[in-house]
C-alpha cells in the first residue's frame, strides 16, 4: 500500500503497549502510517522483529540502549506502572545475538545506541562506549544504518567528558563508523547537526516541535532532505494529543508542523520524508 507518513522511531515493543498492541497496530495501518520499532535491549529487540515480521508497514531496528548497558540507570523504557522505575542491572552487547536477529528482512538498522548522561551513573561512560562501539562495528559488518540516542546531563551537571553529548557521539562515530544513520530526537545545535551530515547522518524531530517554539529555528534551517519525523511513542505526544500516550499515527502531526515551519505544501513534505526514509533504511513506501 502507499503510505502517507512513516514514524521512523517508535516503541510499540515496550510495556506501555502490552495490553492493546494489536489495536494500535491496526489504527496505525488504517491511517496509512508505516513505522519502525526500535529495540532497547535483547528482549525488546526480539519483540520489535516479531512485530515487524507479522505486520505490513512495520520494520525493526535492533540494539542496546545506553541506559540498558550499565547497572544502576533509571529504566524508564521498561516501566508501565507510573511509579519509579527499578535500576537496570546492565546488559552486555551480544553481537552474536543481534547478528542472528538481523537475518530477518524486516531489520533495517542497529540501535538505538549512543550516550545518555541523564539517566546513568557518572562513572558509566566506559560501559556505554563499549556498547556503542560494538553496535557501530556490527552495523559496519552488516551494512545497516545506525539509530543514535543522545541525552545530555541534568541541568547544572557536567558530562563525564566535559563535552556535549553530541560532540562525544560525533567523535566516536568519526573514529569507527562506515555506514550512515540517524540522530533521533535531535536537540543539538545547527553546527553539530552539520558535522553529522558530513558523516552521512540525518536528524529526526518528534512531537515536541508542535508545542516547543525553541525547535522552530532548527527545523527551518535544516534541509528537508536531511530530516525525518518520529514520535518516540509512547512518549511526547504532539498537539493535539498532549497528555495522552503517544502512538505512531500521531507522526502525521509532526509532519504537518514541519510543513508549517518550512512554509511548504504538506504533500511535498510528506513525499520528501517518505523518500528520506526509503533512502536511509532501504525500504519501499510507495
Amino acid at each position: 500500500m502507499k503510505y502517507s507518513c512513516i514514524d521512523t522511531h517508535t516503541h510499540l515493543n515496550l510495556p506501555a503497549f502490552s495490553e492493546d498492541r494489536e489495536v494500535v497496530l491496526e489504527r496505525t495501518l488504517a491511517a496509512a502510517v508505516a513505522h519502525i520499532n526500535i529495540g532497547t535491549n535483547e528482549k525488546t529487540s526480539q519483540l520489535a522483529v516479531e512485530i515487524a515480521d507479522a505486520h505490513e508497514g512495520s520494520w525493526a531496528i535492533i540494539g542496546l540502549h545506553p541506559i540498558q548497558a550499565v547497572p544502576g540507570a533509571a529504566d524508564e523504557d521498561e516501566d508501565d506502572t507510573g511509579g519509579t522505575p527499578a535500576p537496570t542491572t546492565g546488559e552486555r552487547f551480544n553481537s552474536a545475538f543481534y547478528r542472528t536477529l538481523a537475518t530477518s528482512a524486516k531489520v533495517v538498522g542497529i540501535g538505538e545506541c549512543g550516550y545518555d548522561y541523564y539517566h546513568t551513573p557518572k562513572d558509566s561512560f566506559a560501559a556505554q562506549e563499549e556498547a556503542f562501539i560494538g553496535q557501530i562495528e556490527l552495523a559496519n559488518e552488516l551494512g545497516l544504518p545506525l539509530m543514535i540516542h543522545t541525552r545530555g546531563p541534568k541541568p547544572g551537571e557536567e558530562s563525564p567528558t566535559g563535552r556535549s553529548v553530541y560532540e562525544d557521539v560525533y567523535q566516536t562515530l568519526k573514529q569507527y563508523v562506515k555506514v550512515p544513520g540517524n540522530i533521533h530526537f535531535y536537540a543539538g545545535t545547527l553546527a553539530e547537526a552539520e558535522k553529522f551530515f558530513e558523516l552521512g547522518f540525518t536528524v529526526s524531530f518528534t512531537g515536541v516541535i508542535t508545542f516547543a517554539k525553541v525547535y522552530e529555528e532548527m527545523v527551518q534551517a535544516i534541509p528537508l532532505t536531511h530530516m525525518h519525523a518520529e514520535t518516540d511513542a509512547p512518549y511526547v505526544s504532539p498537539v493535539p494529543y498532549r497528555g495522552q500516550r503517544c502512538e505512531p499515527r500521531y507522526v502525521a502531526e509532526v509532519v504537518k508542523k514541519i510543513a508549517v515551519i518550512k512554509q511548504l505544501p504538506l504533500a511535498e513534505v510528506q513525499e520528501q520524508l517518505l523518500l528520506n526514509a526509503e533512502r536511509l533504511y532501504n525500504i519501499n513506501l510507495h
